[in-house]
């Protein structure tokens, strides 16, 4: 068997027909992350950028890693030549223009770019947002992909928070700013479309939320589509109206906004979002859950949800690290 080449950071490595792919990139001092070579720890976690990698490469891998080229380096005998990236995404960055700015709530500002290149992103996943001066924070990706190169943000006001009171208040339509390549597995894969699939999501975590939506329905997704948006009042929930029109318009899809304090007028339900879904929803083996906002309700509802009979493998997860401890 001849050697196949293996192309990582503009530098060129030959394996062997006995070497797996780790063990050529350590052969040439590469810095790879590593620790037991037997696929357990998966800590050499690789993404190819052309071709698809072996499949025993990624035996043990989620589906959504699988979806996205990543493998395991020292699984790996490669059948042709490879590039591939170590560097994860959050250090790759493209520049965007700033082409919407408005708020959603008091608090809650949608904020659409514009970037250079097409992102190549899934529905749910997450990118850094960094400006001049370096700072970055990370933030969900709110719309599908039908524009590859637009992306939308729902960015929440933090008391003393440096980056979302500079977006709110100085950043401006025109201005640019960077934004790292996509991240995170919490997102929709069309494999599945008779699978029925939960989504709850408190605050901003609406935004990776309605994309995966609109993704699943874009994709004609045959399932049942239940949302649940909570918050502490009716201050903090937005797109209400948008949301209850997309229910009329796709009658697999069914939304409720939730306030789990104070008065709920009426179609707003009272409760927090995942005690109400899983009290409506109590048998949930074979759906897909995705969760999104406060790491209160994230844990909660991921033990919630196994109790009501779902996969640990079908709850996708994204929880939204806040300086408040409450939970809506």
């Amino acid at each position: 068997m001849s050697l196949k080449k293996i192309s990582v950071n503009n530098q060129d490595v030959f394996c062997g027909a006995d070497e797996t792919v780790l063990d050529a990139l350590l052969r040439e001092n590469i810095d790879i992350p590593h620790a037991c070579r037997q696929g357990a720890c998966q800590s050499c976690m690789v993404r190819s950028l052309q071709g698809s990698p072996p499949a025993a490469a990624q035996e043990g891998l989620k589906d959504v890693l699988r979806h996205q080229q990543y493998f395991l380096a020292c699984m790996c005998h490669p059948q042709q030549d490879m590039v591939i990236s170590i560097s994860p995404p959050a250090d790759l960055f493209t520049e965007a223009k700033v082409i919407e700015k408005r708020l959603l709530n008091a608090e809650t500002l949608l904020l659409k770019l514009e970037c250079d290149k097409s992102m190549g992103y899934y529905a749910g996943q997450f990118v850094n947002l960094k400006r001049a001066d370096g700072l970055s924070r990370s933030y969900s990706i709110a719309n599908n992909r039908l524009h590859a190169n637009k992306l939308s943000f729902h960015i929440r006001r933090l008391a003393g928070g440096r980056f979302s009171e500079w977006a709110h208040q100085e950043l401006n339509v025109g201005d640019s700013i960077a934004v790292s390549d996509p991240q995170g597995l919490c997102y929709y894969l069309p494999d599945n479309q008779q699978q029925n699939l939960l989504l709850i999501g408190t605050g901003s975590g609406l935004a990776p939320l309605a994309g995966i939506v609109s993704e699943a329905l874009h994709h004609g997704h045959s399932g049942d589509i239940h949302l649940f948006h909570g918050s502490r009042d009716m201050d903090g929930l937005y797109w209400i109206e948008e949301m209850q029109q997309l229910a009329q318009q796709y009658a697999n899809f069914h939304y409720t906004p939730c306030v789990s304090r104070g008065d709920a007028p009426q179609g707003v339900a009272k409760g927090r979002a995942n005690d109400l879904a899983m009290t409506m929803l109590p048998r949930l083996k074979n759906w897909r859950l995705y969760l999104c906002g406060h790491p209160d309700m994230v844990h909660q509802a991921k033990r919630q949800a196994f109790l009501n009979g779902a996969g640990l493998q079908d709850i996708h997860a994204d929880a939204f690290h806040v300086a408040s401890a409450t939970l809506d």
